[in-house]
Protein backbone atom coordinates (compact mmCIF):
# COMPACT_ATOMS: atom_id res chain seq x y z
CA UNK A 1 0.00 0.00 0.00
CA UNK A 2 1.10 3.68 -0.89
CA UNK A 3 0.54 5.30 2.01
CA UNK A 4 1.70 8.98 3.21
CA UNK A 5 3.37 10.06 6.43
CA UNK A 6 3.55 13.54 7.80
CA UNK A 7 4.38 15.48 11.07
CA UNK A 8 5.36 18.29 12.88
CA UNK A 9 8.15 18.31 15.19
CA UNK A 10 6.69 16.84 18.38
CA UNK A 11 5.61 13.88 15.77
CA UNK A 12 8.69 13.49 13.86
CA UNK A 13 10.72 10.38 15.78
CA UNK A 14 7.22 8.95 16.31
CA UNK A 15 7.02 9.27 12.44
CA UNK A 16 10.51 7.78 11.75
CA UNK A 17 9.77 4.65 13.85
CA UNK A 18 6.50 4.01 11.95
CA UNK A 19 7.94 4.82 8.60
CA UNK A 20 10.91 2.20 9.29
CA UNK A 21 7.96 -0.58 10.60
CA UNK A 22 6.12 -0.06 7.64
CA UNK A 23 8.38 0.28 4.73
CA UNK A 24 10.06 -2.86 6.51
CA UNK A 25 6.43 -4.93 5.85
CA UNK A 26 6.77 -4.02 2.29
CA UNK A 27 4.77 -0.85 1.70
CA UNK A 28 5.52 1.98 0.24
CA UNK A 29 5.99 4.83 2.35
CA UNK A 30 6.01 9.07 0.91
CA UNK A 31 7.74 11.01 3.48
CA UNK A 32 6.14 14.64 3.55
CA UNK A 33 7.90 15.90 6.20
CA UNK A 34 9.04 17.49 8.68
CA UNK A 35 12.54 16.65 8.74
CA UNK A 36 13.67 17.40 12.24
CA UNK A 37 12.32 17.09 15.76
CA UNK A 38 14.13 20.12 16.56
CA UNK A 39 13.23 22.52 14.85
CA UNK A 40 9.00 24.07 14.76
CA UNK A 41 6.85 23.30 12.40
CA UNK A 42 3.56 23.67 11.99
CA UNK A 43 1.21 20.56 11.80
CA UNK A 44 -1.25 22.73 9.48
CA UNK A 45 1.45 22.49 6.29
CA UNK A 46 1.62 18.57 6.60
CA UNK A 47 -2.13 17.97 6.88
CA UNK A 48 -2.76 19.88 3.52
CA UNK A 49 0.52 18.30 1.88
CA UNK A 50 -1.02 14.69 3.17
CA UNK A 51 -4.78 15.44 1.86
CA UNK A 52 -3.77 16.63 -1.23
CA UNK A 53 -1.81 13.53 -1.94
CA UNK A 54 -4.16 11.62 -1.34
CA UNK A 55 -7.00 13.09 -3.08
CA UNK A 56 -4.56 13.80 -6.51
CA UNK A 57 -4.57 9.31 -5.74
CA UNK A 58 -0.80 9.49 -5.12
CA UNK A 59 -1.35 7.77 -1.72
CA UNK A 60 -4.05 5.47 -0.93
CA UNK A 61 -3.92 6.42 2.86
CA UNK A 62 -2.14 9.08 5.25
CA UNK A 63 -0.81 9.28 8.85
CA UNK A 64 -0.38 12.44 10.38
CA UNK A 65 1.24 12.68 13.79
CA UNK A 66 1.13 15.72 15.95
CA UNK A 67 0.92 16.43 19.93
CA UNK A 68 -2.34 15.29 20.45
CA UNK A 69 -3.13 14.33 16.97
CA UNK A 70 -6.08 16.30 17.17
CA UNK A 71 -4.68 19.47 15.46
CA UNK A 72 -3.61 17.37 12.60
CA UNK A 73 -7.03 15.55 12.49
CA UNK A 74 -8.90 19.49 12.27
CA UNK A 75 -6.57 20.33 9.13
CA UNK A 76 -7.06 17.20 7.11
CA UNK A 77 -10.76 17.05 7.39
CA UNK A 78 -11.26 20.82 6.27
CA UNK A 79 -10.22 18.97 2.70
CA UNK A 80 -13.36 17.27 0.81
CA UNK A 81 -12.77 13.73 -0.12
CA UNK A 82 -10.33 13.46 3.21
CA UNK A 83 -11.86 11.44 6.31
CA UNK A 84 -9.27 11.91 9.22
CA UNK A 85 -9.62 10.45 12.57
CA UNK A 86 -7.83 10.57 15.54
CA UNK A 87 -7.46 6.90 17.01
CA UNK A 88 -5.66 5.98 20.07
CA UNK A 89 -7.06 2.34 20.16
CA UNK A 90 -6.79 -0.66 17.94
CA UNK A 91 -10.34 -0.84 18.31
CA UNK A 92 -11.37 2.51 17.07
CA UNK A 93 -8.32 2.11 13.79
CA UNK A 94 -10.37 -0.71 12.36
CA UNK A 95 -13.77 0.45 13.01
CA UNK A 96 -13.10 3.87 11.56
CA UNK A 97 -11.71 1.89 8.77
CA UNK A 98 -14.72 -0.43 8.13
CA UNK A 99 -17.57 1.46 8.95
CA UNK A 100 -16.62 5.22 8.37
CA UNK A 101 -13.93 4.88 5.16
CA UNK A 102 -10.98 6.19 7.05
CA UNK A 103 -7.91 7.44 5.07
CA UNK A 104 -5.82 9.54 7.52
CA UNK A 105 -5.38 8.66 10.78
CA UNK A 106 -4.05 11.08 13.29
CA UNK A 107 -1.96 10.05 15.98
CA UNK A 108 -0.91 12.16 19.02
CA UNK A 109 3.16 11.48 19.65
CA UNK A 110 2.35 12.57 23.15
CA UNK A 111 -0.37 10.79 23.43
CA UNK A 112 0.54 6.99 22.95
CA UNK A 113 3.92 5.56 22.98
CA UNK A 114 5.53 3.87 20.37
CA UNK A 115 4.52 0.56 20.16
CA UNK A 116 0.97 1.38 20.98
CA UNK A 117 1.02 3.54 17.66
CA UNK A 118 2.71 0.63 15.84
CA UNK A 119 0.05 -1.70 17.03
CA UNK A 120 -2.77 1.19 15.62
CA UNK A 121 -1.05 1.54 12.03
CA UNK A 122 -0.62 -1.78 11.77
CA UNK A 123 -4.67 -2.34 12.34
CA UNK A 124 -5.23 1.03 10.20
CA UNK A 125 -3.41 -0.24 7.15
CA UNK A 126 -5.09 -3.89 7.11
CA UNK A 127 -8.49 -2.72 7.79
CA UNK A 128 -10.75 -2.33 5.14
CA UNK A 129 -13.70 -0.75 4.46
CA UNK A 130 -16.86 -2.81 4.90
CA UNK A 131 -18.93 -1.68 2.04
CA UNK A 132 -22.22 -2.28 3.66
CA UNK A 133 -25.51 -1.37 2.74
CA UNK A 134 -25.36 0.90 6.06
CA UNK A 135 -21.81 2.15 6.27
CA UNK A 136 -22.16 3.64 2.48
CA UNK A 137 -25.42 4.81 3.01
CA UNK A 138 -23.71 6.60 5.84
CA UNK A 139 -20.73 7.71 4.01
CA UNK A 140 -22.70 9.32 1.27
CA UNK A 141 -24.79 11.60 4.08
CA UNK A 142 -21.25 12.56 4.92
CA UNK A 143 -19.91 13.36 1.38
CA UNK A 144 -23.19 15.36 1.03
CA UNK A 145 -21.83 17.79 3.70
CA UNK A 146 -19.08 18.53 1.99
CA UNK A 147 -21.20 20.00 -1.27
CA UNK A 148 -24.11 21.88 0.54
CA UNK A 149 -24.62 25.46 0.54
CA UNK A 150 -25.72 25.68 4.03
CA UNK A 151 -26.60 29.45 3.51
CA UNK A 152 -24.77 30.19 6.22
CA UNK A 153 -22.25 32.87 4.62
CA UNK A 154 -18.72 31.22 4.91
Amino acid sequence: MKISMASDHTGFELKSFLSWKLKALGHKVIDLGTDSGRKPSDYPDYAKKTALGILAEKAERGILICGSGVGACIAANKFPGIRAGVCHDTYSAKQAVEHDDLNVLCLGARVVGTHLAWEITETFVNAEFSKEERHVKRLKKIKSFETKNWGIGV
